[in-house]
């Protein structure tokens, strides 16, 4: 497998398809091991990572196919539970493939931590106190971290906001961590606790809450493409996508939905990659909040050939330096499939499989609606669920979505017709 692009992928064994990545990403025999494996966390491993432990729990890790990213061939593992989900990724990068894929960027890797400063009699006199001090306050945090430091990150700067609140008026400090290859929430709340008492004494109020902040609005990720109509049903079918983005854009009831839809693109490589999902969602969501009303993470465009233009912007906290990324082999081998080396280079992925979840799924709600698509998947599930294997599972997945009746009941019925036999 020398590109990403590959016809007939599904129809292959795992074994086969272990194997074929294995070989465009350079796995060792050990690393196919890993990925095969559900008991690849041991159970030392996984009682270290939290606490009261009691067992593991596995999940079934695909690969999205079929994606150009700045002219590069990439594989994306997905670790998810959704039937459909990897499927529309790979199509929606293979429909993009003609105009070039996916081109990404992102604007560093700063973090905020945010100091909340109370009892301030002058709130707005505070905040240029602190910020007459920054030079100061940089030095304190920094020292507290100078590995860091040494690698070219830490603070970077400091900003102060004064807001209302219903228990007054608040002074917010923030600090700008450049955390460079790490998620870095350790690295932002250990130096938020060490100047806090500095800010105390400048401001001559009281230092309550130090901690960083999801809203990771300094560590954004961007991804476009563009969709030849041709190649995706026609103008008709773009006018139509847009409509579906209209409403999206202007509902923030569509808006939730369709911002799921991006998340099912992102989600399943932040889990694969050992990162942190809740850290991902608070951001993405909060994000698509900024203006005071939730909307789309995604803006659809027409462009004077009559092609669908999609981007994508969002925070990205996504690291590859410390938590469960170097603690669960699974997550290392994912990693090295995606051969990224930066945690900018990791979000910038991540952007564009939500990019193509969102366009796949918008496609299919404009064209044949979403159910036909996982009706398929999801008789093939209840079959599965019945114990049905082989052509007898073919079978039933092939008569219960010819006729609409995709029941576990029903499931149940056709295999036990088929075992009688």
């Amino acid at each position: 497998m020398k590109t990403s692009s590959y016809s007939g992928f599904f129809k292959l064994s795992v074994e086969e398809r272990r194997n074929e990545i294995a070989e465009f990403s350079g796995l060792t025999e050990e690393e196919k091991a890993i990925i095969a494996s559900a008991d690849t966390l041991d159970m030392d491993k996984a009682d270290h990572m939290i606490e009261n432990v009691i067992g593991r729990f596995a999940l079934p890790m695909g690969v999205a196919i079929n994606f150009i990213i700045n002219g590069k061939d990439v594989v994306i593992p997905m670790v998810t539970e959704e039937p459909s989900v990897v499927a529309a990724c790979s199509n929606a990068a293979k429909m993009a493939r003609p105009s070039g894929g996916f081109t990404v960027s992102s604007s560093g890797n700063v973090m905020i931590a945010q100091i909340q400063v109370l009892n301030v009699n002058t709130p707005f006199a505070a905040k240029s106190m602190i910020l007459e001090k920054k030079e100061e306050i940089i030095r304190i945090c920094n020292e507290k971290d100078p590995v860091l430091v040494n690698f070219g990150g830490g603070v970077k700067d400091v900003e102060v906001r004064v807001i209302d609140t219903i228990a007054g008026p608040m002074v917010i400090a923030h600090l700008l961590v450049d955390t460079l290859d790490a998620m870095g929430a350790n690295a932002v709340n250990t130096m938020a606790e060490a100047v806090a008492p500095y800010i105390e004494e400048i401001t001559g109020g009281s230092v309550e809450l130090r901690i960083l902040s999801n809203l990771a609005d300094h560590r954004l990720v961007r991804a476009r493409a563009t969709w030849k109509k041709e190649d995706i049903g026609g103008e008709e079918v773009v006018d139509k996508m847009l409509n579906a983005y209209a409403f999206a854009k202007a509902d923030p009831y569509r808006a939730a939905t369709h911002n799921k839809g991006i998340m099912n693109g992102i989600i399943p490589v932040v889990i694969a990659t050992g990162n942190d999902t809740r850290a991902i969602e608070s951001g993405a969501h909060s994000y698509a909040s900024r203006d005071g009303r939730y909307t789309s993470l995604t803006t659809w465009e027409k462009d004077a050939n009559g092609d669908l233009v999609g981007s994508i912007e969002m925070p990205m906290a996504v690291g590859l330096v410390g938590g469960a990324t170097k603690i669960h082999p699974a997550a290392q081998t994912a990693v090295k499939i995606l051969g990224v080396k930066t945690a900018a280079e990791l979000g910038q992925i991540i952007a564009a499989a939500g990019l193509a979840n969102n366009m796949a799924a918008m496609k299919a709600l404009a064209t044949e609606g979403i159910q036909r698509g996982h009706m398929s998947l999801h008789a093939r599930n209840l079959a599965n669920t019945v114990g049905a294997k082989g052509e007898v599972l073919e079978a039933i997945v092939k008569q219960m979505v010819s006729e609409k009746k995709v029941r576990l009941e029903y499931a149940k019925e056709l295999f036990d017709k088929h075992t009688e036999k």
